[in-house]
């Protein structure tokens, strides 16, 4: 199978108001819209994609329908610091407070509307600890 894309499809009960919650503070837009689903595009990069659909929509089979949950998105940013001041700054929860871990990342953790985890994330270099569990051609430097 060779997969031309891949993005995530959060079900809620409120579509409009997730749509409106990634485009304002994560900074997508709307490539498509309806009272159903809408489908989202990062203004800043045309790869990172995000669907919104009523989990209880007839197309979800019914066995599948439902709210998004046990779910953690992870965004990779080339600024979290300024990410993390902005979202502190619009009144946004901050989970996990801005870090540097020994695996290699910088990051903060916050949730959207529907409690979905968002994972803010710049790599960092890892600890010697943690080297060796990269492979050598994707280390954070």
């Amino acid at each position: 199978m060779r997969t031309t894309s891949y993005y995530p499809v959060l079900m809620t009960g409120d579509v409009a108001g997730t749509a409106a919650f990634y485009v304002e503070h994560f900074r997508f837009e709307p490539l498509f819209e309806s009272d159903w689903y809408v489908h989202l595009r990062s203004t800043e990069d045309k790869r990172v994609n995000l669907g919104i659909v009523d989990g209880d929509h007839e197309t979800i089979p019914e066995e599948g329908r439902g709210r998004a949950g046990g779910l953690l998105i992870n965004f990779e940013v080339k600024d979290v610091d300024a990410v993390h001041d902005r979202l502190v700054a619009a009144g946004l929860p901050i989970l996990r407070s801005l870090r540097d871990e020994e695996f290699g990342q910088r990051h903060f953790i916050t949730r959207d509307p529907n409690g979905v985890l968002i994972d803010v994330i710049k790599p960092i270099p890892p600890s010697q600890a943690f080297l060796a569990h990269y492979a050598p051609e994707v280390v954070p430097v």
